[in-house]
């Protein structure tokens, strides 16, 4: 299991993989899970998670956990701390496919620190791979808040808002996923919202930041709503 999970984490996923196998049901996921990094090492990455990059030029950003003690939910979060690339094109990732991740929705506070061609960062989710995934992401210097779909490697805008929110601040995200709607949110208030069906079958979750932007996350919380599928009349 991922560390930092909650014990109600452990205490819903187990019972429910073993029903679900027992009734041979397809169910992706019964358990609301949160990363709050607590009991992972500064300097480590949570277990289960990687570090990736979409369109990579150079080397890959460097993801850790650090100490913040201004977070929300505790004083260690997960942060891209070092781009160790110059390349304006270059999505950095850190994900976990060790969920499967349909339907449902995904919250996460987040801080952007620094980066002059971007800042802030957002959620991924449906996650196939490095190049096919749905993000939504907050920008400070452009003001905007937008989902997209990646696909093969091409970043496409499903829906836009216009938002200024401070950056070296906290701030909450939280998107919603039912079928092919989605909607997202910034600190409470709904922005955004829209359909696509470019990618139909679960997939992991994560982070996502673009460029030069060094940003912080916590409290990483996933809450999939049950999903079973008969495979036997």
């Amino acid at each position: 299991m991922p560390h930092a999970m909650t014990s109600r984490t452990l205490g819903i996923l187990l019972p429910a993989v073993i029903l679900a196998a027992a009734l041979g049901t397809g169910c992706v996921w019964a358990a609301e899970t949160v990363w709050d990094f607590q009991d992972v090492p500064v300097g480590g990455l949570p277990a289960g998670w990687q570090v990736a990059g979409t369109n990579q030029q150079g080397p890959l950003a460097t993801w850790q956990v650090v100490s913040d003690p201004t977070a929300p939910g505790g004083d260690h979060v997960l942060a891209l701390t070092s781009i160790n690339h110059h390349s304006g094109g270059t999505f950095n990732l850190c994900w976990t496919d060790s969920i499967a991740f349909g339907d449902g929705e995904i919250t996460v506070a987040f801080k952007a620190r620094t980066g002059r061609e971007d800042q802030g960062g957002g959620i991924i989710w449906r996650v196939q791979d490095r190049d096919n995934y749905y993000i939504a992401r907050f920008n400070p210097l452009e003001d905007n808040f937008r989902l997209y779909r990646v696909h093969r490697g091409v970043r496409r805008t499903l829906a836009s808002a216009r938002i200024a929110l401070p950056a070296g601040k906290w701030h909450t995200m939280r998107i919603t996923q039912h079928g092919p709607r989605f909607a997202g949110y910034l600190d409470g208030k709904k922005l955004l919202e829209g359909t696509d069906d470019t990618f139909t079958q679960p997939g992991g979750v994560g982070l996502w930041t673009k460029a030069d932007a060094v940003t912080s996350f916590d409290a990483f919380t996933v809450r999939p709503a049950v999903t079973t599928k008969e495979t036997h009349q």
